[in-house]
C-alpha cells in the first residue's frame, strides 16, 4: 500500500522530534524524511546554555522572526539571535519525572543520579541529571544525521497547490570573509511541528511593569534564566508562580535569601504544600501593581501590602506556545491551540502534525506514542482513518467544555489510559515490511512511576521544615 504522504518534514530535534524521524524512519515507505533543528545538535531543551535567554519585554512575544528576502535561494546578512533557542536548564538540574514512566518504552535510561539527588532522595532514585537525558537524546539520534539539516531555523510553513512549503534559513556560513545566513525553500506532503512548548516564557501583564524593567532591567527574570543559588544570597527576592519551577525555586532560595522569600501566588498546586510551607516563606496575594523609585522598586499586591526596595523578582510563570511559523497562527490569545485533532491532527487536513503539544502527559513516553501513530497514519498502514471533520470539530468542542480555553485543553492527567489507549489503537501493529515495534498497553503503575519523584521530594521538603522546626525550638530553649 503506497504511503497517503511520500515526503515528510519534521520541525525540531528535541524528544518530539527524535521520536517522529525514527518512527517515520522505521516505516520504510517515505521517499523523504528531513529534520530541521535550530541549535547545532539533537536534544531541544536538555542542553545547557550559559547565558540565559533575555527577559521578555512584550515586544516580540512569540521570538525574534527575520524578514523573508524576495528572492530565494540567496545567501544574507545574518539574522538577530533569537534567544528564545537558549534553554531553561540549570547546572545542577535533575529530571523530575519518575524515570520508568519518562524513557521512552524502547530504551530505559542509564543508571545514574547526581550527587545531589542521591543527598536528597536517596541512592537510586528515580532522577536523572540532565547532561544524562542529553546523551540519552543524543545516542538515540545518531542513526538520523544523515536526515538533519542543524543551525536551521524554520522561518515560514504554508500550504501552496497540495504542497507545504518550507523557508528555511541556516546559519554559520562564511562569504567573502563574512557571516551569512543561508536562505532557501523545500517542498513537503506533509509536515510534522515538534518544536515543544518551553522556550518563549510567558509573564503575566502587570501595571508599571514595562516601566520598572526599563530602569532595573537586572532586577527581573523568568524561571528560565535560572542558574545558580549564588545569585541570590542576602537578596530581598519575590517568587511568583504555583506550580513545580516555582516549588523548585522555594526550595533553593528560602533559606539563602534577605528576610523572608516573598511568594506571589494567583492559585497553587496542592501537590506542592510542603513547599509553600517551608520556613522563612512569605506567601502574598497577586501582584498588582510594580513601582520604580530611586532606590530600586516597590511592589503592591492585590491584598494592599508592599514590599520596597526588592532586588529581584522571578516569574516562575510557564511559557507562551509558539508557531510564528504557521500561517496561520494556531495559538489563541488564550496560550492554547487550536483546531487539532487530538491535539495532533490539524482538522481538515492532517498533513499537518503536531507531536508534543501535550501538557501532565508522562513527557517522553506521550512523545513516542503520537509519534508512531502520526508515522503510521502517513504510511498508510493498517488503512485506520480519522473521524470525520465535524466529528473532530466536537472533539474540540467537547474538550473546551471539559479544560477549558487556555493551556490547559492540553493537558492529559487525569485520563492518562483514554489517551494512550487512543494512540495505540490508531498505530495499529507494525507492518512486516517495516523496521517498526508494537507499542506496549498502557499499564496504570506507568501513572505512579511518574509520580515517584514528587513524592521524594514532597518527603524532601517534609524533613527540611522537621529540620527547621527542631532547630527553632532548640533556639527558643536556649
Amino acid at each position: 500500500m503506497a504511503p497517503r504522504y511520500r515526503n515528510i518534514a519534521v520541525i525540531g530535534a528535541g524528544p518530539s522530534g527524535i521520536s517522529a524521524v525514527k518512527a517515520l524512519h522505521e516505516e520504510k515507505v517515505f521517499e523523504k524524511i528531513r529534520i530541521f533543528e535550530r541549535r547545532d545538535k539533537p536534544g531541544g531543551i536538555w542542553h545547557y546554555d550559559s547565558t540565559p535567554d533575555v527577559f521578555p519585554n512584550g515586544t516580540e512575544p512569540d521570538g525574534s522572526r527575520s524578514t523573508i528576502p524576495k528572492k530565494l535561494p540567496q545567501f544574507a546578512f545574518p539574522s538577530l539571535e533569537d534567544t528564545t533557542a537558549r534553554t531553561g536548564i540549570y547546572d545542577t538540574l535533575d529530571s523530575n519525572v519518575g524515570s520508568k514512566a519518562m524513557a521512552f518504552t524502547h530504551k530505559p535510561f542509564p543508571k545514574i543520579n547526581s550527587a545531589l539527588s542521591v543527598k536528597q532522595f536517596g541512592h537510586s532514585n528515580p532522577t536523572h541529571p540532565f547532561r544524562v537525558i542529553t546523551g540519552y537524546l543524543e545516542d538515540l539520534f545518531n542513526d538520523y544525521h544523515h536526515l538533519a539539516s542543524f543551525n536551521t531555523t524554520v522561518e515560514k510553513v504554508e500550504k501552496q497547490d497540495r504542497k507545504w512549503i518550507l523557508t528555511l534559513r541556516q546559519s554559520g556560513h562564511v562569504r567573502d570573509g563574512k557571516s551569512k545566513d543561508y536562505w532557501w525553500q523545500e517542498e513537503f506532503d506533509a509536515v510534522i511541528v515538534a518544536s515543544g512548548h518551553y522556550s518563549v516564557p510567558l509573564v503575566p501583564d502587570i501595571p508599571g511593569l514595562e516601566v520598572a524593567f526599563a530602569a532595573y532591567p537586572t532586577r527581573f527574570e523568568h524561571s528560565k534564566a535560572y542558574r545558580a543559588q549564588n545569585d541570590y544570597v542576602d537578596k530581598k527576592v519575590i517568587v511568583v508562580g504555583g506550580n513545580i519551577s516555582s516549588a523548585d525555586l522555594v526550595v533553593d532560595l528560602h533559606a539563602i535569601v534577605k528576610g523572608p522569600l516573598y511568594l506571589s501566588q494567583r492559585g497553587h498546586n496542592e501537590a506542592l504544600q510542603s513547599a509553600w510551607d517551608l520556613p522563612n516563606v512569605q506567601t502574598k496575594t497577586v501582584i498588582s501593581s510594580i513601582e520604580r523609585n530611586s532606590r530600586g522598586i516597590d511592589v503592591k499586591f492585590a491584598d494592599g501590602s508592599n514590599i520596597s526596595d526588592v532586588d529581584k523578582i522571578i516569574f516562575a510563570t510557564g511559557y507562551k506556545l509558539s508557531y510564528p511559523f504557521l500561517t496561520p497562527n494556531p495559538v489563541t490569545p488564550n496560550n492554547r491551540v487550536a483546531g487539532f485533532y487530538q491535539h495532533i491532527f490539524k482538522i481538515g487536513d492532517p498533513s499537518l502534525a503536531l507531536v508534543g503539544q501535550v501538557r501532565a502527559a508522562i513527557s517522553f513516553r506521550a512523545y513516542e506514542y503520537q509519534a508512531v501513530a502520526v508515522a503510521r497514519y502517513f504510511a498508510g498502514r493498517n488503512g485506520k482513518q480519522l473521524p470525520s471533520s465535524q466529528q473532530q470539530d466536537l472533539w474540540e468542542i467537547e474538550r473546551l467544555k471539559y479544560k477549558g480555553p487556555t493551556a490547559l485543553f492540553h493537558e492529559i492527567k487525569p485520563d492518562f489510559k483514554e489517551y494512550f489507549d487512543f494512540l495505540r489503537d490508531l498505530a495499529g501493529p507494525p507492518a512486516k515490511d517495516s523496521d517498526a515495534y508494537e507499542l506496549p498497553a498502557w499499564e496504570d503503575r506507568w501513572a505512579e512511576q511518574a509520580f515517584e519523584v514528587l513524592q521524594l521530594k514532597d518527603k524532601y521538603w517534609q524533613s527540611l521544615k522537621k529540620i527547621a522546626d527542631g532547630s527553632n525550638q532548640v533556639k527558643a530553649k536556649l
